[in-house]
């Protein structure tokens, strides 16, 4: 569903639309993406939309991060890539996490940028080429000291050489040189400095072979707000893009010019009062200290509310902060109003931007002891996104 509106926080409304909904906010995502690239120091943006936009949405959300000036999109899985091509986007796009076997073939003719980390996926890719009879753009991974994915030092020197043969063959053109760091959400870790001295011994063995790569990059959120020597011609924003912080340590989204993107709201299931002593969910956990109300709110762990945020979760109901009251069950959680009065469907906001007083992500994270990428990504499909300010 898309709805156009003002570009302006939208008043809080007595009754929300949907039993749950989460609301994307398209013009911030735009801003954000702007305010990225000024920080980049004239380096390419990819904006990361994988896992369906961190959970905000890949089209829709790929398509306002073009608008901004996203000059590249990224996606972990092929699968990830092909949905992007078939809902109509063209431009530069990248996937990096394959298995042997994986799509090659399809995604090369779909133009996507792949990525190798070890010589059986160079086989993969140019036996791929061959048989469609394309050149296939690739991005050589390094392992600069992350430990996932990517070529160890001690074998690159054979992945560049094997990479540059298929070239001179037509199968290959190696696009990109690229790593990931480990440890960029902690400003001024010993490990940020170490990766890159890795990172530049890896592009000098790339010269060397005559490899022309047209972008080198290592930068992901933090980096690209923090760690301006990181930039090289290429940064891969990902929660960033969403309006969130990588840490407290890197600092506020508002320290950069950022707005969380996505608000969680819900319309109350039930009110009702009950007497003292009243238990509240499985295993009555939370048993009520006198009379009070409580208000049913219809989401939960299938929506992907934490089953952990039991007891700590907060929520804005009758314009106050609430704690989750008892057990998330798998459809709904309930929260004690006290003395304070709302109806059967009043909204409940979980989290959003936090400037109308509603908890944020990174409240949510902070509660039940994670970080905000996990509460947003996790966020179920049977909870509708609803897209603002699309053609804006």
């Amino acid at each position: 569903m898309v709805v156009n509106v003002a570009s302006e926080p939208p008043a809080p409304r007595a009754a929300a639309t949907h039993r749950v909904s989460a609301e994307i906010d398209l013009d911030a995502l735009r801003g954000n993406v702007r305010a990225l690239r000024e920080r980049a120091n004239g380096a390419e943006l990819m904006a990361v939309v994988k896992s369906d936009a961190y959970g905000h949405g890949a089209v829709p959300c790929a398509r306002a991060a073009r608008r901004a000036g996203a000059t590249w999109l990224g996606t972990a899985t092929p699968e990830e890539a092909l949905a992007l091509r078939a809902a109509g986007d063209r431009g530069r796009l990248m996937c990096w996490l394959w298995t042997p076997g994986g799509p090659w073939r399809e995604v090369i003719e779909a133009d996507v940028d792949v990525s190798a980390s070890a010589l059986w996926a160079l086989e993969e890719i140019t036996a791929a080429a061959r048989a469609c009879d394309r050149t296939a753009r690739v991005h050589l991974k390094i392992d600069t000291g992350l430990g996932r994915n990517g070529c160890q030092p001690a074998d690159w020197p054979d992945l560049v050489a094997a990479a540059r043969a298929a070239e001179k063959e037509g199968t290959v053109r190696v696009v990109g040189v690229w790593s990931h760091l480990a440890c960029a959400d902690e400003p001024g870790h010993p490990s940020n400095a170490a990766q890159l001295a890795v990172f530049e011994e890896a592009l000098a063995v790339v010269a060397r072979a005559g490899l022309d790569p047209e972008v080198r990059h290592i930068a992901n959120s933090p980096a690209t707000l923090t760690l301006p020597e990181a930039h090289y011609d290429l940064v891969r924003t990902g929660i960033s893009v969403y309006g969130l912080s990588p840490s407290p340590e890197v600092g506020l989204p508002q320290d950069f010019g950022l707005r969380p993107v996505m608000t969680l709201r819900a319309a109350l299931a039930s009110v009702k009062r009950v007497p003292a002593g009243h238990g509240v969910s499985y295993g009555h956990h939370y048993t009520t200290a006198g009379e009070t109300t409580l208000a049913l709110v219809p989401a939960g762990y299938a929506d992907g509310i934490p089953r952990h945020a039991s007891g700590v979760g907060p929520v804005l109901v009758a314009g106050k902060w609430r704690t989750v009251a008892g057990r998330v069950a798998m459809d709904q959680f309930v929260v004690d109003l006290g003395g304070d009065t709302a109806e059967a469907g009043d909204e409940a906001i979980l989290f959003g931007p936090g400037d109308r007083g509603e908890p944020t992500a990174e409240d949510w994270a902070r509660a039940v002891g994670t970080i905000s990428y996990e509460i947003v990504t996790r966020i179920g499909a049977r909870v509708p996104r609803v897209h603002l300010n699309a053609d804006t």
